[in-house]
C-alpha cells in the first residue's frame, strides 16, 4: 500500500471515524483504525464493536485531486498516535507507504514516522451494508428531531432504555420520543416514503451521528432487528439498537387543560435562571404562581435565602394556580420550542404540564410538577 494524500481531508477524516474508537477496548483491536485504499479511495474505518463509523476520501474532489501515487492495500494503525501524527505535520500533502506488512511510513518533506502496523485480516468482519425498512430524509429534518428531543432522555444506566431516542416510522411521519419519566419530549417530521419501523437508538450516538452528517442535504436511514445504519456521501454509520420495550407514551400528553399561560420565551427564561440561582441545594426548583393580573416565580433556600421575579409580559387564563417544577426542565422544553413565544398549559398543580408551540403542532413537551 502506497499513497500521497491531502493533509487537511485526511486528518478529516481520521477526526471523524475516531469518535467509534474507544479509549479503552475489550478488543484491543479496536483501538486501531482500518486504512484500506482501493479503487473508490482511502477507506477509514474505526468501530467498538457498537457504533461503526467508515468514511472515503475520493482520488479527486473536482478538479482538486486528492490522492495521487497510489497502490492499493490495507493496514491498521492505533488510532491515537495516528491521529497525533498526522495533525502535527505541516506539509499540504502526507505520503503513507506499508512496509513488510508490519510498518507503516508517514512522511512528508521534513518528517518521517515509521509505525508499527497490523494486518487489516485480523480485524473483525463488520458488516455495513443496509438492510430492513429504509428511508431518505433531509439533514436538518434529522437534526430538527434529535435536536428537539435528545436532552429528555435519561443519563442514568439503571434504565438503558430510557438513555434513547425512540424513532417511529409510520403514515408518511418520523417521529422521536424521548422520556426519563419525568419529563418527556417529542417532534415529528414528514417524511415522502410510507415506510414502518420502530428503533431505539442511544440517544449520545444520536448527537454524534446527526453532527457527522451536517455538511450532508440528504440522509438515508436503513432499519433492522439489530442495528442502524445512516449514510450519505462517502459516509457510513452502523449504530446496534439498545435493547428493551420503550414505555408507551402515545396517550401520555394531555388533551384538555384548564389554565394557559402565555409567556415571552426569553423574558421567562432569564426570569426562572436568575430566581433558580438560590435553589441550587433543590435542582433549580421554582415556584410559580399565576392570576390574571401577576405571574410570580419564586426560589427559597434553607441555606441561602429567597428570591422572587414578576413577569412583565404574560397572558393568563384561568383561577389561581401554585406548581413547582425544576426550572431546568422548563428551560429545556422551551428552548426546543424554538419559538419567540411559547404556552404552558395545566390541569392542576400536581398534573404533569405541557409546553407548546402555538404555531407547531408537531412538537409536544410534557414536564412533571414537583411537591414544594
Amino acid at each position: 500500500m502506497r499513497f500521497t494524500i491531502d493533509r487537511e481531508l485526511l486528518l478529516k477524516g481520521l477526526t471523524l471515524v475516531s469518535k467509534a474508537v474507544p479509549p479503552k477496548a475489550e478488543l484491543p483491536i479496536f483501538q486501531n483504525i482500518k486504512l484500506s485504499l482501493t479503487e473508490k479511495g482511502l477507506e477509514i474505518l474505526g468501530s467498538d464493536n457498537s457504533i461503526t463509523i467508515k468514511t472515503t476520501i475520493p482520488y479527486m474532489i473536482g478538479e482538486k485531486e486528492i490522492i495521487r501515487n497510489s497502490q492499493n492495500g490495507e493496514t491498521l494503525i492505533a488510532a491515537k498516535i495516528l491521529i497525533e501524527v498526522v495533525r502535527h505535520i505541516e506539509e499540504e500533502y502526507i505520503t503513507f507507504e506499508l512496509i513488510d506488512s508490519s510498518v507503516l511510513s508517514i512522511e512528508d518533506s521534513k518528517s518521517n514516522f515509521k509505525l508499527n502496523s497490523i494486518k487489516a485480516e485480523e480485524y473483525p468482519q463488520i458488516d455495513l451494508n443496509p438492510s430492513g425498512a429504509t428511508l431518505e430524509i433531509k439533514t436538518k429534518d434529522l437534526m430538527t428531531l434529535v435536536d428537539s428531543t435528545v436532552f429528555a432522555a435519561s443519563t442514568k444506566e439503571t434504565r438503558p432504555i430510557l438513555t434513547a431516542i425512540n424513532l417511529e416510522a409510520h403514515d408518511n411521519l418520523l417521529t422521536a420520543t424521548a422520556t426519563d419519566t419525568a419529563r418527556l419530549a417529542r417532534k415529528s417530521v414528514d417524511i415522502e416514503s410510507d415506510v414502518r419501523f420502530v428503533a431505539n437508538i442511544s440517544a449520545k450516538k444520536m448527537v454524534d451521528i446527526v453532527r457527522s452528517f451536517e455538511e450532508a442535504e440528504m440522509v438515508q436511514i436503513a432499519i433492522s432487528d439489530k442495528k442502524a445504519i445512516f449514510s450519505s456521501d462517502n459516509t457510513v454509520i452502523s449504530t446496534r439498537l439498545t435493547n428493551g420495550e420503550y414505555p408507551n407514551t402515545k396517550n401520555i400528553v394531555p388533551k384538555n387543560f384548564n389554565y394557559f399561560l402565555e409567556v415571552n420565551s426569553a423574558e421567562f427564561l432569564k426570569a426562572m435562571e436568575r430566581v433558580s440561582l438560590l435553589s441550587a441545594e433543590h435542582d433549580g426548583v421554582v415556584k410559580v404562581i399565576m392570576t390574571e393580573d401577576e405571574v410570580e416565580i419564586i426560589s427559597r433556600s434553607s441555606l441561602v435565602g429567597s428570591a422572587n421575579e414578576k413577569l412583565n409580559v404574560f397572558q393568563f387564563s384561568g383561577e389561581r394556580l401554585e406548581i413547582s417544577f425544576r426550572s431546568s426542565f422548563v428551560a429545556d422544553a422551551i428552548k426546543a420550542c424554538k419559538s419567540e413565544d411559547v404556552t404552558i398549559a395545566f390541569i392542576g398543580e400536581m398534573k404533569p404540564f405541557v409546553v407548546k408551540n402555538s404555531k407547531d403542532d408537531t412538537i409536544d413537551m410534557l414536564v412533571t410538577p414537583l411537591r414544594s
